[in-house]
């Protein structure tokens, strides 16, 4: 059975508010090198982390984690 891939906008959401990995992972009580491989997919958060760092951007947990990947920025036709 396939692992379920979660999509996520950790980087985007970072460098608007221009915090580092090391940062954030310190807010969070977490290794770097773990939200890099949130970043890039290689690894889903539970539900607590995902709102942990939902909280942290002060958004929405669905403005950062999608089953679905996010439409590009500038991407929309019309």
């Amino acid at each position: 059975m396939p692992t379920e891939v979660i999509y996520n906008r950790i980087a985007m959401l970072r460098a608007e508010r221009g915090v580092s990995r090391r940062q954030l992972a310190e807010a969070l009580g977490v290794h770097y090198q773990t939200v890099g491989y949130l970043e890039r997919g290689e690894y889903s958060p539970s539900l607590h982390l995902a709102l942990r760092i939902a909280t942290y951007f002060e958004v929405a947990v669905e403005v950062v984690f999608a089953t679905a990947p996010f439409p590009r920025i500038g991407s929309e036709t019309g």
